[in-house]
C-alpha cells in the first residue's frame, strides 16, 4: 500500500470557530489554497471552540542566539540552531520572524565576521525554513570603520530592517568601575580583557565621526529601500537625533520622554512582549505595559521569548486595557505596516495564508499555518485536520 505526499499548500476551509476579521471576532469560515486566504469551496474542517487569528509578525528576536549557542562556550552549527529556533517562533504562532544580529565592536558574537556567517546561513537555510525568517541587523554607532562592509552585506543579503543602537556608555561605566564585568564580557567574546579594554577605547576614539556615519548609512538605506530606526533610546534628544536623520522606528525606548517624543513626530513605537507579561522591565526600564495604557506603544515584540507574545496579547485584554483585537493587531496587522508587509497582518482575502489556531479555552497554540503551509500542529486541532475530511481527503491508498 501506497500514499500520495500531502500537498505544500492544503486547500481547506475552517469552519465554526470565531475568526478576527475586520478587528472583531466573528463566527465565519476562511478558506485557504496556493498559500492565500481565498473563497470558494474547499474540504471543510471544523474547528468550533478554537481562535483563528492571523499570524503573529516578530519585529525583533534575539531567541536564536539560545538555539546556536545554548552557553557561551557550547556553540553548535548556525543552521541547526537556525531550524531549532524556527520551530520555536512556528510552535509559538509566529509566522514571520526578525532575528536581531548585532554587528558590533563587542567582537565575538555581536561581531562583524559572526554576523556575516549567520547572513550566509539564513541564505542556505531559508528554502527549508517553516516560518518567514528574517534577518534585523542592531550595528552598534561606534563602527566607523565598518561603513562599506556593512552595506555591502545588506544589499548582498537583503537585509531590509536595521537598527542604531550604543552600548559604548555601558561598556566605558564597566571599564571605569567594575574589571569584573570587563572580565566576563571580553571572555564571552573570545578576547583577553586587555584585548577588550582596547577595543572600546577604539570604539570611543570614533565618537567626531559617528554623525557622519550614521548619516552616510542613513543616505544609503533610503536608496535601497531599507526600514531603520533605533533601540534602547534613553531620552526624548536621543530620539529626536535618531528620527531627524530617518531613523523614524523606536525600538525599546527605556524612558517615557524617549516615547513620547516618538509620538510627537510621529515615529512607531516598539516594546518587549516579556515586559508586558512580566509586569515589568528584567533591566529594570520602564514598564511596557504603562506606554501601551499611555498610548505610547504601536507593536510589541518577542525581544528573548517567543512565548511572550501571545500572551502580552491575552493579558492586555484580560486586563482590560485594550480588546483582544486591538491587542492582537499589536503583533500581526501593526508590525505589518512598520515594516511595509501589504501581504500579512490580516486575514483578507488574498493576503499570504499566515493564521495560527488557539484553543479558546487554554488559549494554547494548536496549528500554525505560515505562508499557506502548516509549521506546526499539536493536539486535539492535530486530529480535526489530520481525520475530519481535511487532510485526509488529500491520502489515497492505491
Amino acid at each position: 500500500m501506497s500514499f500520495r505526499t500531502l500537498p505544500a499548500y492544503p486547500a481547506l476551509r475552517f469552519t465554526g470557530a470565531e475568526i478576527l476579521r475586520d478587528g472583531e471576532l466573528q463566527t465565519r469560515s476562511i478558506a485557504i489554497a496556493d498559500g492565500r486566504i481565498t473563497r470558494g469551496p474547499l474540504p471543510e474542517v471544523n474547528l468550533s471552540g478554537y481562535l483563528i487569528l492571523p499570524g503573529i509578525i516578530d519585529l525583533h528576536g534575539d531567541a536564536f542566539e539560545r538555539h546556536t549557542a545554548p552557553r557561551p562556550s557550547a556553540p553548535f552549527a548556525a543552521e541547526i540552531g537556525l531550524r531549532a529556533c524556527d520551530r520555536d517562533a512556528a510552535a509559538n504562532g509566529v509566522t514571520t520572524a526578525y532575528l536581531a544580529q548585532s554587528w558590533s565592536w563587542e567582537g565575538g558574537r555581536r561581531g562583524p565576521d559572526h554576523a556575516l556567517a549567520m547572513m550566509r546561513a539564513l541564505d542556505r537555510y531559508r528554502s527549508h525554513a517553516l516560518t518567514d525568517l528574517r534577518m534585523q541587523i542592531r550595528c552598534e554607532t561606534h563602527t566607523v570603520d565598518t561603513a562599506d562592509r556593512l552595506l555591502e552585506a545588506v544589499e548582498h543579503h537583503r537585509i531590509d530592517y536595521v537598527v542604531f543602537n550604543n552600548h559604548l556608555t555601558e561598556a566605558e561605566q564597566i571599564l571605569a568601575s567594575n574589571p569584573g564585568e570587563l572580565y566576563s564580557w571580553a571572555k564571552n567574546a573570545g578576547r583577553t580583557p586587555e584585548q577588550h579594554e582596547a577595543a572600546i577605547r577604539t570604539a570611543m576614539s570614533q565618537k567626531t565621526k559617528v554623525p557622519r556615519y550614521l548619516c552616510r548609512l542613513a543616505e544609503a538605506f533610503d536608496e535601497m529601500g531599507v526600514s531603520y530606526g533605533s533601540h534602547d533610546d534613553p531620552d526624548g534628544e536621543t530620539r529626536e537625533t535618531y528620527s531627524m536623520i530617518g531613523a523614524k522606528i523606536c525600538e525599546f525606548p527605556t524612558a517615557r520622554s524617549a516615547a513620547s517624543l516618538a509620538r510627537a513626530v510621529g515615529d512607531p513605537i516598539l516594546m518587549g512582549a516579556p515586559n508586558v507579561v512580566r509586569g515589568g522591565s528584567q533591566s529594570g526600564n520602564i514598564a511596557a505595559e504603562d506606554l501601551v495604557r499611555l498610548g505610547l506603544c504601536d507593536a510589541l515584540v518577542s525581544d528573548y521569548y517567543y512565548p511572550a507574545l501571545h500572551l502580552a496579547a491575552f493579558h492586555l485584554a484580560d486586563t482590560g486595557v485594550m480588546t483582544l483585537p486591538q491587542a492582537w493587531a499589536m503583533i500581526s496587522e501593526r508590525p505589518a505596516d512598520i515594516l511595509r508587509m501589504p501581504d500579512r497582518g490580516r486575514l483578507d482575502p488574498g493576503r499570504r495564508a499566515d493564521l495560527i489556531v488557539v484553543n479558546a479555552r487554554t488559549r494554547a497554540i494548536e496549528a500554525t499555518i505560515s505562508g499557506g503551509r502548516i509549521s506546526h500542529m499539536a493536539g486535539e486541532v492535530a486530529h480535526r485536520l489530520a481525520w475530519s475530511g481535511g487532510l485526509a481527503t488529500t491520502l489515497a491508498a492505491e
